[in-house]
């Protein structure tokens, strides 16, 4: 009988573990190729995962909220409906002892060779068969009090080696930063925001002495409000913990200043009228954003401070144009990026706006994929929004609110001198900056570019 091996994956080039977050599939469901398996976090994105082979989940070798590196053999799929299951219990709860349980595990890849794709064909496996222990109980080290950890304060004391390693550079004890991640795990941002916002680094100590803890000036910490008889209390989910978190840190970082400017969009819902057909017919959706996102990323390159991002007491002004378009989806807001957006077409910049959008949505984007933003636009004028005043994602400084596109009366002057009211589509778009480095003359430019081009969208562009 066959069996492979799921292994854990590398998200990106960066990411040396994941976290398992959430299996889809129990001990000895039948599974499809391709078909979701599990979910997994990493400090840069959340993913499911698919069964790399069609069969039964016959083992399960991680747990949900436990951190593996990646390449770590994570369950066992037999193509054989009819093979026994076993579920193979954590590493933890095989050798709770703190000298077996801080060994590094063995990668999947050195216990058998690795096939096409990705996976390994291994022999079976003669691990006696086990309960899984819930996340929540499994022991997993003893805290040097007689206790043992549980999962999720493994979590919140291990944290990927990125995080670690920018904690030791910076000198600072991981245990007092609040994590947005599984289970209160320190991620990457929520590093780089609790020493963004000047915490005091811990100092080293000599051998034998004790570090003080460092000072939590900086964590941001929402208000309690007491509910009332028949409220419904729900705790912040993963991702709405880290937006909110975010959005408190940005309008702490930058001074914000927001600018409108009123923008005709006839000349473009002509052009797009005339050639939604044909774009899509070669499989790409034509939207008033391409429109947009194509306009901003030809000006950033002529207004570079806005292309910009502040560091200490300097400035940087990003060679590349990556726009990032925000997308809503029902458990949050996620922000995919597209990279070098100036060098490509009005229809290949339409193509990517799709694809990401629509992979943010299955929740198949890659970690990659929501970095290296340097300007960011977001559309809520798609639910009917007239203007707003977005904040800034940082460590950018400015992003593009896009208003309702819809026709109003606008008063036009005719070539002989005399005003007329005719009925034009139109719509507003606002951009926050950040007044540390963006002046309001120089957003008020880059504003006035993006409008006089957009009116005058060349058809040659198309």
């Amino acid at each position: 009988m066959a069996r492979v091996d799921v292994l854990m994956p590398q998200m990106g080039e960066s990411i040396a573990e994941g976290t398992l977050s959430k299996w889809l599939k129990k001990l000895g469901d039948e599974v499809k190729r391709d078909e979701p398996l599990f979910e997994i976090s990493t400090d840069k994105v959340d993913a499911e995962i698919p069964a790399p082979s069609a069969g039964v989940l016959a083992e399960i070798k991680v747990q949900e909220g436990q951190t593996v590196p990646v390449q770590t053999l994570v369950a066992v799929i037999e193509t054989d409906k009819g093979a026994s299951t076993t579920a193979t219990p954590s590493a933890a709860t095989q050798a709770p002892t703190a000298a077996a349980v801080t060994a590094p595990p063995v990668a999947a890849a050195q216990q058998a060779p690795a096939a096409p794709g990705g996976t390994a064909v291994s022999p079976p496996s003669r691990t006696a068969p086990s309960r899984p222990l819930p996340p929540s109980t499994a022991p997993v080290v003893g805290k040097g009090d007689g206790s043992v950890e549980t999962a999720e304060e493994r979590l919140r004391r291990k944290s990927t080696p990125l995080v670690r390693k920018i904690a030791a550079e910076h000198q600072v004890d991981i245990s007092t930063i609040p994590g947005s991640g599984f289970a209160g795990r320190v991620t990457k941002q929520d590093i780089l925001g609790f020493i963004e916002r000047g915490v005091p680094a811990t100092p080293a100590a000599a051998p034998g002495s004790r570090l003080p803890a460092a000072t939590p000036s900086g964590p941001v910490e929402h208000p309690v409000v007491d509910p009332w008889p028949g409220d419904r209390v729900e705790p912040f989910s993963k991702i709405r913990k880290i937006t909110a978190d975010h959005m408190i840190m940005s309008r702490r970082t930058s001074a914000h200043v927001t600018s409108f400017f009123e923008i005709d969009y006839s000349r473009v819902a002509e052009l797009r009228r005339k050639h939604k057909p044909a774009y899509a017919e070669r499989g790409v959706n034509l939207t008033y954003l391409a429109f947009i996102a194509k306009t901003c990323a030809e000006q950033l390159r002529a207004h570079a401070v806005v292309n910009a991002a502040v560091s200490g007491d300097n400035i940087i002004y990003r060679r590349d144009v990556n726009i990032g378009i925000a997308v809503a989806l029902d458990w949050g807001l996620i922000v995919p990026v597209v990279k070098r957006a100036d060098e490509l077409s009005l229809a290949g910049l339409a193509r990517a706006i799709n694809d990401l959008g629509e992979r943010a949505r299955t929740k198949k984007l890659l970690p990659d994929e929501i970095q290296r933003g340097t300007f960011t636009i977001t559309n809520p004028g798609v639910f009917g929004s007239y203007a707003g005043a977005p904040i800034i994602n940082q460590p950018q400084v400015a992003i593009l609110g896009v208003g309702a596109i819809e026709k109003r009366p606008k008063v036009l002057t005719l070539p002989d001198g005399t005003d007329t009211i005719a009925i034009r589509t139109m719509g507003m778009v606002s951009m926050s900056y950040d007044h540390r480095v963006v002046d309001g003359a120089d957003a008020d430019r880059f504003l006035a570019d993006v409008k006089r081009a957009l009116e005058d969208f060349p058809e040659g562009a198309i």
